[in-house]
């Protein structure tokens, strides 16, 4: 269910935690496992105590949601967020401000590193998967019931 609001700047429209898991992809689980690490908050609660989340918080959640297969920890998933956050916040210093964009790029360069690492890792597999398809169509060769003459 989606609590819809007026789209005031003091409002927003607000989601519960199983639309923005459908939403994202995720597990309710995964969602309440990157809450309690701290990786994103929801935004309100209903009165009877249900989470809800804004835009923003789904995109958090997305961004989790790419870093997760590229093998990227807890702690470098909220370094990330913490850049992005500044940067976005308007309230950083100058020299904040460049912090955080450096470490954007770094992260940038290592997911490239990691996706590189991924493309070989799917190539080898790609390749074992031909071998056993040969060894496959090999053995069922020899396994026909041959006709005695």
């Amino acid at each position: 269910m989606t609590a819809d609001t007026e789209n005031t700047p003091r409002t927003k429209k607000l989601h519960q935690i199983g639309d923005v898991a459908d939403r994202v992809g995720l597990s309710l689980r995964t969602v309440r496992y990157y809450e309690e690490a701290g990786l994103v908050r929801p935004s309100d609660r209903t009165d009877g105590g249900f989470r809800l989340y804004g835009d923003e918080e789904v995109a958090r959640l997305e961004v989790i949601k790419q870093m997760k297969p590229l093998g990227f920890s807890l702690q470098e998933m909220r370094e990330l967020l913490d850049a992005r956050d500044l940067l976005e916040s308007g309230q950083a210093s100058e020299s904040e401000y460049e912090q955080a964009l450096e470490r954007l790029s770094d992260f940038s360069d290592a997911a490239r590193r990691k996706c590189s690492d991924l493309d070989e890792q799917l190539k080898t597999a790609a390749q074992f998967v031909v071998r056993l398809r040969r060894e496959s169509r090999r053995h069922r060769h020899f396994s026909e019931p041959r006709t005695g003459s």
